[in-house]
């Protein structure tokens, strides 16, 4: 069993930046796609972004080009560091790991953008 633990997240102005981090308890090495998603009030969790082991990375349309997310095995971590944001993108940021067969969760972390 591998825990995620979301952090950085908190209250922005529109147009600025924060920087989400994403710790595992374990090593990322044996998990092919880890990822952030998002979900805001009333509406359905969707996917922002994934990184795989070889470094491919996608996008959800919406935060392309102000986005970009990374991971760095030797430390267990993801990252997603997010510019330019906007009120839009007000949601609860979860991280996600990927296996085969299995999936884990973190807790998530808010992210507010005020106008």
């Amino acid at each position: 069993q591998v825990q995620l633990v979301e952090s950085g997240g908190g209250l922005v102005q529109a147009g600025g930046s924060l920087r989400l981090s994403c710790v595992a308890s374990r090593t990322i090495t044996s998990i092919n796609a880890m990822g952030w998603y998002r979900q805001a009030p009333g509406k359905q969790r969707e996917l922002v972004a994934t990184v795989t082991l070889g470094g491919n990375t996608n996008y959800a349309d919406s935060v392309k080009g102000r986005f970009t997310i990374s991971r760095d095995n030797a430390k267990n971590t993801v990252y997603l560091q997010m510019n330019s944001l906007k009120p839009e993108d007000t949601a609860v940021y979860y991280c996600n790991g990927k296996r085969v067969l299995l999936e884990y969760w973190g807790q998530g972390t808010q992210v507010t953008v005020s106008s």
